[in-house]
């Protein structure tokens, strides 16, 4: 599923709070007492990418140059070590690679600290 097509941004700009300058009636006007605007409704449709990585490699730009098709590299992650998470960028948690029908997936291990329970509802 591409989380692109499910983002409607008009929408979400429709549920943005009023008090952020985006109505130029509304600052003009008498303020008009409106309700209140969940904003963790609008922040659980906001896509983000999540990546698995598996590892890492310094290298210098000789090796480098120097790879082939049958190159090997080392990464510095133990094998079977759970692979990091990340949520557009940020370590977000632990995952094993599984297979999900013709597809890879990841089971997830474990979660950070991060508050990812304040957008649930």
């Amino acid at each position: 599923m591409n989380m692109n097509e499910n983002l409607d941004l008009d929408q979400l700009l429709a549920d943005m709070p009023e008090s952020l300058g985006l109505d130029a009636e509304a600052t003009s006007a008498a303020p008009v007492a409106k309700p209140k605007r969940d904003l963790s409704q609008m922040m659980r449709r906001i896509p983000i990418t999540l990546t698995l990585e598996v590892g890492s490699a310094r290298v210098t730009l000789q090796e480098l140059a120097e790879l082939g098709a049958e190159s090997v590299i080392e990464l510095d992650v133990l094998a079977g070590e759970p692979l990091v998470i990340k949520a557009n960028g940020t370590p977000v948690g632990r995952a094993e690679v599984v297979v999900s029908g013709e597809n890879y997936g990841l089971k997830v291990v474990e979660l950070s600290a991060l508050d990812l329970d304040g957008l649930r509802g």
